[in-house]
């Protein structure tokens, strides 16, 4: 009798093996050939990492900022995408370097405890984002096709279908699919800035940092230029892209025991991620223009995804008569919810792909594509689905800043989490014994990392009193603003002192790594 060796797969399987084992590594790439070449073979994981740059959350906060203060705010989307730009470089490179994605990195130097905890409050971050692709999704399919808001959100739910269709047709297809994407969401805002003619002078003067960013004297719509700078902010840096781009950067298929083959992965890693970022940089910069140019200004009362898909038909906002024109036929608005629809389908391929990196990093658990898509996305339907019934007895404009204030306030939860992302991975690139002498961070990628970290962890907590404060709506009384406040403090001593349990905890692993080292060469 032949005895069936023929492995068993489960549901839920343990993982202890390369980062996203299907993938890694089968993306053949070519060598000494030209510049070109090579960049074409290495681009598309950038794609997907700029994905989470220009997701559903970072319309609204990019469009208001510019329809309450000009063009002030674009120095802040510049100087977060030249952070992101630095961030995920690092991220790129220690996957590349060390064959371990980040959150591999992080449980192989802290303890199983302090790993399950990173993982929720990481989980947490995904699930934040997933309810603006929820809402982003459910929004466009009403907007496009009179869709029922309730059955609009059921629908997203089966995105997962094409997750399982994607899966079958290999990596580097799935990276040309969200290339494509992204052309659609640049070209359409393109189109749309392009019609409104802007003062291209104020905008390149935007791009130059002034302190008016950070003030909050000013107020224009509730919101100060610090909280629109904060908002921004926390809708581009997001801790779950750090994450994958560690992860999918060891698609490709190199020789490492060949330094030079490393060096080589890691220069064109960079290039594509750096051109990739650039166009979400465009996108987001082309957002702040709509509000800026293509609306008369303050004339967007409803910053909502309804408000701006209604405002965008309404020949009464628009700046000009060409525009004014264009959207009486109704092209701008539709144009503006396929974007959408665009934006909300690029952020399920990779949310999924990154919730699968953190639950093999941190707790060695993995699960099938699709049951994991499934899962994280009937989660976060909860919580869209309770506001969608909660509201559907009161007025269209209180059910859309509803779904627009949930949206708005999930994202408190990245701002808990990109410390815990951040921090290690300055850590890990700055060592030379998780590095090596040659992949270590150099002396100014070190400086402007810490001073980036630094900079990020404080607005973010900077940021809490209003982020919670705003679960109490747009007009909180004095004794629930005193309440945020308690909260907020209390959240900061709890992410400060989980901080700290860290770096202990990455700084005993690491002696631990280096004595290993040292014993191992002895012998």
């Amino acid at each position: 009798m032949v005895e069936n060796t023929k492995k068993k797969h489960h549901l839920i399987e343990y993982a202890n093996g390369p980062s996203l084992e299907e993938i890694n590594g089968t993306v053949d790439v070519p060598k000494n050939k030209g510049f070109w070449r090579m960049l074409l073979a290495y681009s598309g994981p950038g794609a997907l990492v700029a994905v989470g740059y220009m997701d559903p959350g970072n319309w609204s906060t990019s469009i208001t900022g510019g329809q309450n203060f000009q063009y002030l705010l674009m120095s802040i989307i510049l100087i977060s995408s030249l952070i992101a730009m630095l961030l995920q470089y690092m991220a790129a490179k220690l996957g590349i370097v060390t064959q371990m994605d980040l959150a591999q990195a992080i449980r192989a130097r802290t303890s199983k405890s302090l790993g399950i905890i990173l993982w929720i409050l990481t989980e947490l971050a995904i699930m934040a984002t997933d309810i603006a692709e929820v809402i982003g999704g459910a929004i466009a399919l009403y907007l496009l096709f009179k869709i029922p808001l309730v059955i609009a959100v059921f629908i997203t739910v089966f995105d997962v279908l094409l997750l399982l269709l994607l899966t079958k047709i290999g990596f580097r297809k799935i990276e040309a699919l969200v290339v494509a994407l992204i052309v659609v969401i640049l070209a359409i805002f393109a189109y749309q800035v392009a019609l409104s003619d802007p003062n291209w002078g104020a905008v390149l003067k935007g791009l130059v940092p002034s302190a008016r960013s950070m003030s909050t004297s000013e107020q224009v719509g509730g919101m100060t230029p610090l909280s629109g700078s904060l908002g921004i902010i926390g809708a581009t840096v997001m801790p779950h892209n750090l994450y994958l781009h560690s992860s999918i950067s060891q698609t490709r298929k190199i020789d490492h025991s060949s330094e030079k083959d490393i060096a080589e992965a890691v220069k064109f890693s960079a290039w594509d991620s750096n051109i990739q970022l650039t166009f979400a940089f465009f996108v987001n910069a082309l957002l702040l223009i709509t509000g800026v140019a293509v609306f008369k200004s303050g004339s967007v009362q409803d910053p909502s995804f309804f408000g701006l898909y209604e405002a965008l038909s309404d020949t009464s906002k628009m700046s000009n008569g060409i525009l004014a024109n264009v959207a009486q036929t109704g092209v701008l608005s539709t144009l503006f919810a396929v974007a959408l629809l665009a934006s909300g389908q690029n952020s399920t391929i990779t949310g999924t792909l990154t919730g699968q990196v953190i639950m093999e990093g941190f707790i060695h658990m993995r699960m099938p594509l699709w049951l994991r898509r499934l899962v994280t996305r009937l989660i976060s339907v909860i919580p869209v689905l309770a506001c969608v019934l909660m509201t559907s007895g009161q007025s269209d404009i209180q059910q859309h800043q509803a779904l627009n204030d949930l949206m708005n306030n999930s994202q408190v939860f990245l701002a808990f989490a990109l410390p815990f992302s951040m921090l290690p991975l300055l850590m890990f690139t700055d060592s030379k014994i998780e590095m090596g002498q040659r992949f270590k961070n150099s002396m100014w990628i070190k400086i402007l990392g810490w001073i980036s970290v630094i900079g990020l962890t404080y607005l973010n907590l900077k940021g809490l009193p209003d982020s919670i404060a705003g679960f109490f709506g747009d007009h909180p009384t004095a004794g629930q603003v005193e309440t945020a406040n308690i909260l907020a403090y209390i959240a900061m001593f709890l992410v400060l002192a989980l901080l700290v349990w860290t770096i202990i905890e990455l700084y005993k692993g690491n002696k631990r790594f280096e004595q290993q080292q040292i014993s191992e060469s002895d012998k």
